[in-house]
């Protein structure tokens, strides 16, 4: 039995939310997760690639692209 490999996070906080990209797995794609400052998630959506999430983050939140760190802690 091959062990669930432990997905990268990065996370990214502007205009008084908190944004995290999670990586599934490679058929799947890339969560964008949503959060409001009470740490409720308000929406997710599913891009195909890592740099694809960034850019919508960017186009629908303005979420600057230079903004991501990587993030192994909760939100």
């Amino acid at each position: 039995m091959v062990a669930d490999k432990k997905y990268d996070r990065i996370k990214a906080k502007f205009n008084n939310l908190t944004f995290v990209i999670v990586e599934d797995k490679p058929e799947v794609g890339f969560y964008l997760y949503v959060y409001d400052n009470q740490n409720k998630c308000i929406k997710d959506y599913l891009q195909d690639t890592e740099q694809m999430t960034k850019e919508f983050a960017f186009e629908e939140f303005s979420v600057p692209l230079n903004s991501w760190t990587t993030d192994d802690s909760d939100i």
